[in-house]
């Protein structure tokens, strides 16, 4: 279980990355090794799981949108606007393991999400 102190310290530790877009950079949570009646699972069985579960720990600003005042469109503009995404640092995220793209920081791992990956968030109001 993954705590509210945890997530700072992940923050603290990955506080030089830029999220870029509507991506989220989740800790992902480790999977149970046992079933509830107490049958061992081997990794196997957890590498072939379709949905995947881990903390959000950054988002990127969202969706850009597109700014019409610009004559040119292809230009780089500073004022780009964006659409904001559901997802929030903290939050628990249910996602599509497929569209996840590993990284290993600090001996740690991350997974890359794109928000359209994103399934369920659980949030803790607290």
């Amino acid at each position: 279980q993954i705590t509210k102190i945890m997530i700072q310290e992940y923050l603290n530790s990955v506080d030089k990355f830029v999220v870029v877009g509507d991506r989220v950079l989740i800790k992902p949570r480790d999977m149970e090794t046992h079933t509830r009646s107490g049958l061992v699972l081997p990794a196997s069985v957890k590498e072939k799981e379709e949905i995947q579960s881990g903390y959000i720990i950054k988002t990127g600003p969202g969706y850009p949108i597109p700014n019409t005042d610009v004559e040119e469109s292809w230009k780089a503009n500073e004022d780009t606007k964006y659409i904001g995404m559901q997802a929030n640092a903290g939050d628990l995220a249910i996602f599509l393991k497929s569209r996840a793209h590993e990284i290993e920081f600090e001996n740690e791992k991350f997974l890359i999400v794109p928000h359209s990956a994103v399934l369920l968030l659980i949030r803790d109001e607290d």
